[in-house]
């Protein structure tokens, strides 16, 4: 490759992302998951649109693709909050397991009566379209305001549920008789046990660490904690365990962590999450040929409406059982199976496996994704408020605290900007009652700073410098929140007085 020609190709490539994040406006305002928009682009740069580019190589799209979800994982693993996720783990997992094993049942059956598809393609496709889709899930949930034990089990559920559909698709598209259905349960058990602790040793330890050392420059955190993450999966997946689910797990330990310069690292992980996105999306959208798909569209629509309105309802009944989960919930949970980019990327395992009919299963997988997304993700908001689970969106606005250590020191500083909403606004610096060892030492109003009194005001929008030791910097921090959620009367009004809030 040619200078010249690196030149063109950086120019196509800022191009394609300038017009996908202005693109992400659009999404965002019609409630529509970014990936239909970025679909769109990479179809229109195809060979049947505008940049007839001719792309068909299923194993490279399989191998990035794999790779996008692996910064996906990371990114949603990284914002997940562990006290909102933690009482909903066990129904996430049973519909991991339990609700993956019922749709692909369901949706296998469908595909082979109602389609005449062979046994073996009617299994893939209802493996491949069992999958929710970690990004459509993060990007659409977050942004509905939903209980906090719903949101936390489906997005727990989209981080659990691609390692077994994954080690279905692979055994289905193998050569031969597929193995017994419980030598397959085997191997799902034994996957998910290594990479669960794979995952969970590697995010403590990586969290242990960045705690303790300081890094010369605040930019390395953001990147350390990224590389911890795709150790993760890597060491996962040469464990023969599973990968995703380390990666996503490794990723909760360090989100829930506390951090130095978190905030930097969140933004980080996030433009890497929307790049990966965008990348892999694209991508598929190339090794698509849409003239070619015009007779799995019937085909497409009538497994889809048996996915959506048969088999993730009856997944979700049966998986949920055990639990006392409301019915309204549970509907809602039933819609809110968005797919997404995870079971196109698994449909090219097939295609590399040389499955006979695999390019029809694409096809069918990707008009399916396509047209469900299309109609699921912008009524979920309607539907949340008609079954009465949306709730009011008017919760108090949590602080902003960014902490960079002193190693030599023994102590922190913590950046805190006080935000809209926040209870700490009209509270004096000696009415914030901060531990021993620690203190406001700056203020930043209106671009103007000065070292505070005890009895100043605390005023919206205001930035603190706070000092802490070492052992009361979480004490601190936690006392700040406080603050903020529950007033200066934190602690005795039954908020958080030491900071139950993180």
């Amino acid at each position: 490759m040619t200078v010249h020609h690196l030149n063109q190709l950086l120019l196509v490539c800022s191009l394609v992302l300038l017009v996908a994040v202005a693109a992400v406006r659009i999404s965002s305002r019609s409630g529509l998951p970014s990936l239909l928009v970025y679909l769109g682009i990479g179809v229109a740069m195809g060979q049947d649109g505008i940049g007839d580019i001719h792309f068909d190589n299923a194993e490279l799209t399989q191998v990035i693709g794999y790779a996008a979800l692996v910064v996906i994982l990371a990114e949603g693993g990284l914002g997940t909050k562990w006290k909102e996720i933690k009482p909903g783990l066990p129904a996430a997992s049973s519909l991991a397991l339990v609700g993956v094993s019922v749709s692909v049942g369901v949706t296998a059956t469908a595909a082979h009566y109602l389609i005449g598809l062979e046994w073996r393609q009617a299994l893939i496709i209802g493996a491949v379209v069992s999958s929710t889709d970690a990004a459509a899930v993060f990007s659409v949930l977050r942004k509905v305001p939903l209980p906090a034990r719903v949101t936390g089990i489906l997005e727990a559920e989209s981080g659990f549920n691609d390692a077994p559909v994954v080690i279905l698709v692979v055994s289905f598209s193998m050569a031969g008789p597929v193995e017994h259905w419980y030598h397959l349960l085997g191997v799902i058990a034994m996957e998910l046990a290594i990479g669960t602790a794979i995952g969970l040793a590697v995010g403590f330890l990586g969290a242990f660490g960045l705690r303790h050392v300081a890094l010369p420059a605040s930019g390395l955190y953001p990147i350390a904690v990224m590389a911890i993450a795709v150790t993760a999966y890597a060491g996962g997946a040469l464990a023969h365990g599973s990968g995703f689910l380390a990666v996503y797990l490794a990723s909760m330990v360090l989100g829930n962590a506390k951090l130095p310069h978190w905030p930097a690292t969140r933004g980080f992980a996030d433009g890497l999450g929307w790049i990966a996105q965008i990348g892999m999306f694209v991508l598929l959208g190339l090794l698509v040929t849409p003239h070619e798909m015009g007779d799995d569209i019937w085909p497409a629509l009538v497994i889809g409406l048996v996915l959506t309105m048969v088999a993730r309802p009856l997944s979700v009944v049966v998986a949920l059982a055990p639990f006392r989960i409301r019915w309204q919930e549970q509907a809602l949970m039933s819609w809110a199976g968005l797919r997404g980019a995870v079971p196109i990327i698994l449909a090219t395992i097939p295609m590399v496996s040389g499955v006979e009919d695999s390019r029809r299963i694409f096809n069918i997988v990707f008009v399916l994704v396509v047209v469900y997304t299309l109609l699921q993700g912008p009524t979920l908001p309607w539907l949340a408020r008609k079954l009465g689970v949306s709730k009011a969106s008017s919760e108090t606005a949590d602080l902003g605290i960014e902490s960079a250590p002193l190693e030599r020191l023994r102590g922190h500083l913590l950046s805190v900007a006080i935000p809209e909403g926040s209870k700490m606004h009209g509270v004096e610096i000696n009415e914030l009652r901060l531990p021993a060892g620690a203190a406001v030492t700056l203020v930043v109003r209106g671009g103007e700073s000065f070292v505070p009194l005890p009895t100043t005001v605390l005023r919206r929008g205001d930035e603190l410098l706070v000092v802490a030791t070492d052992p009361v910097r979480d004490a601190a921090e936690q006392r700040l929140r406080a603050v903020g959620q529950g007033g200066k009367l934190a602690g005795w009004l039954g908020t958080g007085g030491n900071g139950a809030e993180d």
